[in-house]
């Protein structure tokens, strides 16, 4: 099991600086185009050609559950609901799992919650060392007054929240309005203070990968620690075209700047073969620092039961029930 060991020693994060942002470059912006055809072949060629068998296939699922923002975003979640997934997020795999595997200490990236359960969260994670997140600017769809959505994150700010979510508003994508997107961003992270802010671009109603590729770069102009691709509740969420976007357009901002910013596919990410695939291409294209999780996240919930049975099997040889692996 020394390859599960190497990935446990591997979990402590190292504090890069922060993205500050740049004055917005609308010839940088105008530059940047995407091929449709050929980054469609590329993210088809993704599955089966980053395979990992065995003990290393139980070291990246130990990797990604590390990656993991556990989410609960329903209009019936509950204090009890929240406690339980927080509790779920300090020790996301059984304990004679980890056993089994050689390894202890393993939890999620963060919780992400709804502003009301901020405090609930913050309370259910004392002395863990895992952040709440919290989605804002009037998610999901950012068609709230202005104002309302900078107090928004500033409440949650004020709440204990250390990572706000923000969705952008897509019209000023879709019209090609970029200054209006970049001073929106600019808001967005002064009202954020020390918080860390992920921008949500909503991938699926942006009409095209260049209008993704260019909002993903104002975006990190205006000082995005993150970059997301969506929220969840579109019809189309994270795909392995829109990732390899996003992530190149990362890269090109860090060649251009030397400031790091990370990436979090979001939405439809279930199966652990996935998470498998998503945590390759990003070592493809950006390296092992992007694998840790003050870079790189997964947005879900169900993504850990499967994780957690693709585990069992590893040890067992035998699949388990998914009520075995229930999330509080």
């Amino acid at each position: 099991m020394s390859t599960l060991t190497q990935t446990q020693t591997q979990l402590p994060q190292v504090h890069l600086p922060r993205n500050p942002g740049m004055a917005l470059d609308l010839d940088w912006v105008a530059r940047v185009q995407a091929n449709t055809s050929a980054i469609e072949r590329r993210a088809a060629t993704l599955p089966g050609r980053r395979s990992v068998k065995k003990d290393y296939q139980a070291a990246w699922l130990l990797k990604a559950v590390t990656c993991i923002d556990l989410t609960t975003l329903s209009g019936d979640d509950t204090e009890g609901r929240v406690r339980r997934l927080c509790a779920k997020a300090r020790q996301p795999i059984r304990a004679d799992i980890q056993a089994a595997l050689g390894v202890s200490g393993i939890q999620t990236g963060a919780i992400c919650v709804y502003h009301d359960m901020i405090e609930t969260a913050v309370d259910a994670l004392q002395g863990s060392g895992i952040p709440v997140a919290a989605v804002s600017t009037g998610f999901p769809a950012g068609l709230s007054p202005f104002h309302l959505r900078v107090a928004e994150i500033e409440e949650s700010v004020k709440a204990g929240a250390r990572e706000i979510d923000i969705v952008i508003s897509r019209r000023h994508v879709l019209t090609q309005n970029w200054q209006a997107l970049y001073d929106e961003m600019k808001a967005f992270r002064k009202a954020c203070g020390d918080a860390h802010v992920k921008a949500i671009l909503a991938t699926g109603e942006l009409g095209s990968l260049r209008n993704v590729a260019r909002a993903s770069l104002i975006c990190m102009m205006a000082g995005a620690d993150f970059i997301k691709t969506s929220t969840g509740k579109e019809s189309v969420n994270a795909t392995l075209p829109v990732s390899l976007v996003m992530i190149r357009a990362i890269r090109d901002y860090f060649d251009a700047t030397g400031y790091h910013v990370g990436y979090k596919p979001a939405g439809g990410i279930s199966k652990a073969k996935d998470a498998i695939t998503y945590l390759a291409l990003m070592k493809d294209e950006l390296g092992n620092r992007w694998l840790q999780p003050d870079l790189f996240r997964f947005g879900a919930s169900s993504l850990l039961n499967d994780i957690e049975r693709q585990l069992e099997h590893h040890i067992t040889g035998a699949y388990s029930a998914s009520y075995r692996h229930p999330m509080g």
